[in-house]
This record gives C-alpha cells, sequence and structure tokens, in this order.
C-alpha cells in the first residue's frame, strides 16, 4: 500500500528529473572548471589508470577521485565520455541529498514541511548550478549532508552500534575532496550532541574511532597514490588541504574577505533572498526588552527548547560556516552544506507568511509573474532584431553581441518553444489561483521558479553559452591535425597555476601536452596570437608557420587561438 510518503517521494523524483537531468547535455562546456574534471575521468578510461590518472600529458588531479571515478563509470555505460556523462554524478548527487533530506524531515518534522524543504533546495540557484555542473563541490554536499543525517540518527540511538552508512558517506566524501568531507559531519554532530547533554569525553572517543573507520577506504587510495606519485603527491596533498587551510598556498587561490561568505549565501539562495527581502516590509517590529544579559539568557533558553531537528539544522548551518569562515580561501561552493537547512527555516518562513502575511507571497509571485513575461518579450524583441547590436559597448561587446544573435538565430524546436512558454503558463496559473488556500499558493509560487530553470536550462542557457565554447575550434584541430598530438604554449600564468587548454584537451581526447613539457623536433601548437614573440625568443631554433587563425577567444584563458607549425632547424 502507497503511503503519502511514497507519493511525495515521487513528486521529487518527477522534479529532478525535468529540473536536473532532462537538459543536463544541451551546454557544450564554456568554461575550464567542467572540463579540466571530466578529462581526468578521459585520462582513467583512454589509460587504464583509476589511481592517480595524468591529463594534459603531465598534471596529476588536485583532488581525490571519487567524482572522476563516477564520471568514468558513466561513461562506460555511455561509450565515451560526454558532457551529460560528466554532469550526471552532481545531477544524481543532489537528487539523492534531497530524498534523504525529505525522509529525514519528514519524520521528524512533516511530510509537508519536508517536501517545501526540498523543492526550496531544488530551487535556490547555487545549488540548481551546481547539480547541474561538471564539478567535485555537488558531490561533496550531498555526501556530507547525508553523513549528518545518519549521524543524528546514530544520536538518537544513543551512539550504538556502528553507523555504517554515515562512514561510508564520510570515506566517499574523503575521497571526494580530501578530510573536511570527515571533519565537518563529525565535528556538527559532536556539538549537536554535547549540547543536548552528553558526555564530552564519550563523544571525543566515539567520534574519533567513527573519523578513523572512515579513514579505512581513503587511506588506501592515498597507499597506492603515494606509490605512483611519490614525493610530488606528497606535497599537492599538503599543499591542497594543509596550506590551503592556513592561507599559506605557494599560489592565490580565491582569497577573499570575511564577508565574502555571508554576500555568496544571500546571492546564492536567489530568488528566495528577494521573498525575505519583501517580507521585512510586512512584519512588525518591536524592541526587545531587557538588558543583553537577559537578551542572551533568553536566546540560549530558546536554542536549548528547541526541537531536536531544528536544533541540528541549525548547528549544521552555524558551524560550518564560521568553519569556512576560517580559511582565507573562500568560494560559493564550499558553502553548500549548509543550503538544505537553510531551505528547512526558509520553507517554515514561507508556511508562516502564507498564513500570517499573504500579501508577501502574492507580492513575491506578481514580481515572478513579471520577470517571466519580461524574460519571453526581451526574447521576441531579440528575435524580430528590435535590438540594436549598438547598445553593447565596452570589451564584452563582441562577446554580447555574438550571444544576442545565437538567441535570434537559433532553431526552435517543441521542446525549446515549450521551454520558452513555460515560465507563462506558470505565471497565468499562479495569477488564476491566488486567492486559493495556502498549499496552492505556495506551490504555483514555486512553480513559477521551476518553470524559469526549465526555461533557462533548455533554452536560453545552451544558446548562449555555446556561443563561448571551444569545441567548434577543438573539431576544426581535429580535421587539421587527426588524431595526433598537438603542442599547447602559454608563458603566462593566473595566480601561480600554468595555463591549460581544458576545453580543447577535452574534445580532443587528452592530445593536448604542454610544448616545453616534450620540446619536440616539430608538431603543431596552440597558443593565443600575444605569445609567439614570446616563443620564438625562448625557443630561437624552431621555425614558426601559422596554420590556422580561428577568430576565437578560448574559454579557458580569454586569448584569441591561433595553430602553428614549429620545427626545429638545424644550427
Amino acid at each position: 500500500m502507497r503511503t503519502r510518503d511514497d507519493k511525495y517521494i515521487m513528486i521529487l523524483l518527477g522534479v529532478c528529473f525535468f529540473s536536473l537531468i532532462l537538459f543536463l547535455g544541451n551546454a557544450l562546456f564554456n568554461t575550464k572548471g567542467e572540463p579540466r574534471e571530466a578529462v581526468v575521468a578521459v585520462s582513467m578510461l583512454k589509460y587504464g589508470n583509476w589511481i592517480l590518472p595524468v591529463n594534459n600529458g603531465v598534471d596529476i588531479a588536485y583532488k581525490p577521485p571519487f567524482f572522476h571515478w563516477c564520471i568514468a563509470f558513466f561513461s562506460l555505460l555511455a561509450g565515451h565520455v560526454s558532457e551529460f556523462t560528466s554532469r550526471l554524478p552532481s545531477a544524481l548527487s543532489l537528487t539523492a541529498m534531497v530524498l534523504v533530506a525529505f525522509k529525514f524531515y519528514a519524520k521528524r518534522r512533516s511530510p509537508q514541511l519536508a517536501l517545501l524543504t526540498c523543492l526550496v533546495t531544488l530551487t535556490s540557484f547555487e545549488m540548481h548550478r551546481a547539480g547541474t555542473n561538471c564539478r567535485v563541490d555537488m558531490v561533496l554536499c550531498s555526501l556530507t549532508v547525508i553523513s549528518l543525517f545518519q549521524l543524528y540518527k546514530w544520536g538518537e540511538k544513543d551512539q550504538r552500534g556502528v553507523p555504517l552508512t554515515a562512514i561510508l558517506c564520510m570515506s566517499g566524501a574523503f575521497l571526494t575532496k580530501g578530510p573536511v568531507g570527515i571533519i565537518l559531519p563529525c565535528l556538527v554532530a559532536f556539538v549537536y550532541l554535547w549540547i543536548r547533554g552528553k558526555s564530552f569525553v564519550r563523544l571525543l572517543y566515539t567520534f574519533a574511532l567513527t573519523a578513523l573507520g572512515a579513514c579505512v577506504l581513503p587511506a588506501c587510495w592515498y597507499v597506492a597514490a603515494y606509490m605512483q606519485g611519490g614525493d610530488t603527491f606528497l606535497q599537492l596533498i599538503y599543499e591542497e588541504n594543509v596550506l590551503r587551510f592556513l592561507g599559506k598556498m605557494t599560489y592565490s587561490s580565491h582569497e577573499a574577505p570575511f564577508y565574502y561568505n555571508f554576500v555568496t549565501v544571500i546571492a546564492g539562495y536567489v530568488p528566495y533572498t528577494l521573498l525575505v527581502l519583501i517580507s521585512l516590509f510586512a512584519l512588525r517590529y518591536k524592541m526587545p526588552a531587557g538588558t543583553p544579559r537577559d537578551l542572551w539568557n533568553r536566546l540560549r533558553d530558546y536554542v536549548r527548547n528547541m526541537d531536536d531537528a531544528r536544533l541540528f539544522s541549525l548547528l549544521s548551518i552555524a558551524v560550518i560556516f564560521v568553519f569556512y569562515c576560517i580559511p582565507k580561501s573562500k568560494r560559493s561552493v564550499y558553502l553548500l552544506p549548509i543550503y538544505p537547512f537553510i531551505a528547512y527555516f526558509l520553507a517554515e518562513y514561507i508556511i508562516y507568511l502564507a498564513k500570517r502575511r499573504r500579501v508577501v507571497i502574492r507580492s513575491f509571485g506578481y514580481t515572478l509573474s513579471v520577470l517571466s513575461v519580461l524574460l519571453v518579450a526581451t526574447l521576441a524583441c531579440v528575435r524580430i532584431r528590435l535590438i540594436p547590436e549598438s547598445i553593447f559597448t565596452g570589451k564584452h561587446a563582441d562577446e554580447n553581441i555574438a550571444f544576442m544573435n545565437a538567441l535570434a538565430t537559433t532553431h526552435i524546436g517543441a521542446v525549446q518553444l515549450a521551454a520558452i512558454v513555460l515560465p507563462l503558463v506558470a505565471a497565468l496559473i499562479f495569477w488564476l489561483y491566488r486567492h486559493k488556500s495556502l498549499q496552492v499558493q505556495i506551490y504555483s509560487m514555486l512553480g513559477i521558479i521551476f518553470a524559469v530553470f526549465f526555461s533557462l536550462d533548455g533554452f536560453y542557457n545552451p544558446t548562449v553559452l555555446n556561443v563561448k565554447s571551444d569545441k567548434p575550434v577543438a573539431l576544426r584541430i581535429k580535421e587539421i591535425v587527426s588524431d595526433r598530438r598537438i603542442y599547447s604554449y602559454d608563458p603566462n600564468v593566473v595566480e601561480g597555476n600554468p595555463l591549460r587548454q581544458f576545453s580543447i584537451n577535452f574534445y580532443l581526447n587528452d592530445n593536448v601536452v604542454p610544448f616545453e613539457a616534450v620540446t619536440p623536433e616539430s608538431g603543431y601548437v596552440l597558443a593565443g596570437d600575444d605569445v609567439m614573440n614570446t616563443f620564438k625568443e625562448e625557443y630561437p631554433a624552431y621555425k614558426v608557420t601559422e596554420i590556422e587563425d580561428f577568430n576565437h577567444k578560448s574559454c579557458d584563458n580569454k586569448k584569441m587561438l591561433h595553430l602553428y607549425i614549429v620545427e626545429k632547424t638545424a644550427r
């Protein structure tokens, strides 16, 4: 007999399929981050080294291999590594995480609140972006959050038995991005149980054993990787896991001030930050009475008397957020594990607004409806050429014009048309049902957000972002050189890291090698138009002949790409 929970799970599976997986392979790689990860899986399948694969001829991956193993596994089933198979681990990880989150909150709060929590999670900008990207962060987030839920359940049982699922998830998280995958779940659960009155010494003992258990599988890989990579591997691990946290890396890596994390969470929770902003004008305010000590005591008592699941969610946000404020290196995706817990409190707030301040929900829905209409109206203006190219100025003018021309000329099939029109349909439904019941108002509002993401993923993003992709250049290079190795050259560095042609290397099946690593007698060299004079000075024994000017700015290093033949002359 099917339960209501089963119905909600089927709804979530359907939502995840249409919002995450359906259009997963439509956009080509158009930044260096995605192909940098995908090419590791290409190398695994091409050379058979699943422990410490080398890509770009000289590079070992900066992160442990679990994410790349997942890509390689799905690519084996598909027959080759593609944009779809490279992003699939992230999409499936997000799907698994929201399903586990639903079961967790449905049991301890209510199925309706749990469903809303998961839908808000799926429709936050940062979470959606991470779930449709070929990056390690969503897999790490999912394994971390699932570990947190499992450790909470272990605490409910007074830490009896072995939390095997949590240990396996933390092992996977460790093998995705390092020891932070064990530290964070154990730290949050430790603090929660300590606040709930558990013995500090016993907690220290049990979590130490749990963390050690989660280190067993990663240790096997680290030993095998050290046997292949030696001291070079050890130095990389030390820099990525120790020096990064201490802010003492040999190169600058995403360094940001303390307030950066606040800004990224606010931006990452678009469009719900707009909902919260609108609500601030509808709430009633009064100054809290009492001395600072009284206020602190009331806050302390409130936290202590919170429901267990709510307190655990609050501590998950606070502990992880503070943890990532410590290192100088900061990125928005580091904070992904707090998003499901923020979604829980946002879901509570949305229900409160729908009950007590319905004008906020309606205003937010009206705003989303207007934005949906403007999105389609703007596309219509672009398609009929009402927007002149002259409105774009500055150094990005050519790129913006190319984006607009792509929107104006791309063929629109039935699926693309459905994606374009869907936000209008969702806006109309919200308008017609804006005075209905609480649940109808909330879900019709969420329907607009899902429709906009569907429209962006199904039409707008692939159409615009594919203009930036280096794939056409890679295909043209393949026509010229066939399957022969080519060489890349760029004497510059970004933040201390050598520049690589990750996108072209991915599309050429890992056949691109830095010139300086080989210095062949002759060969094809791919380089930007501003570095060949430096090449001639550095390698005066080579004759350089330009083969083709691709008239394309690389999405990896933002340089106009050229292909040359170089040949060492007798001296």
